[in-house]
């Protein structure tokens, strides 16, 4: 038999939370988002052609801005898109919000007949008129 001592003596919990490696996990997360977040906000680049033209009032919510680059590819808000799923998305943004206003930002070097088509495709989507973005003149 075990004297009376012994029984009483249990061994204390511990109570403390070692919080080293969940702060390890933070800061890896940490740098993983900063390293990810500037390569998912780059857009499509463009190379607009110069006129001299004066701004249009509207506010961006209120529009649609198609992309054509040089390749001939659509893009809508940066992300590209083939013509029938362009179509389907710009139907479905006019009939919902029949005032939005349409842009079209072509590259310089994109072929005419592409831009000219997806004006075309704008058209039979529902936009009443589309506008053509420009960069203003460079100043020398």
């Amino acid at each position: 038999m075990r004297p009376l001592l012994y029984r009483h003596r249990r061994k204390r919990l511990m109570s403390e939370i070692n919080v080293v490696p969940y702060i390890d996990v933070m800061l890896v997360l940490l740098v993983i988002f900063m390293i990810t977040a500037p390569l998912l906000a780059q857009g499509v680049k463009v190379d607009l052609p110069q006129a001299k033209a004066q701004p249009v009032d509207t506010h961006p919510a209120d529009t649609l801005v198609i992309t054509v680059d040089r390749k001939g590819q659509y893009y809508l808000d940066d992300r590209a898109l083939a013509a029938e799923a362009l179509m389907d998305r710009v139907a479905a943004t006019l009939k919902l919000h029949p005032r939005t206003s349409v842009q079209v930002r072509g590259d310089r070097d994109a072929n005419y007949g592409e831009v000219v088509k997806l004006m075309a495709l704008l058209q039979d989507a529902g936009a009443p008129s589309v506008g053509l973005l420009t960069e203003p003149p460079k100043k020398r």
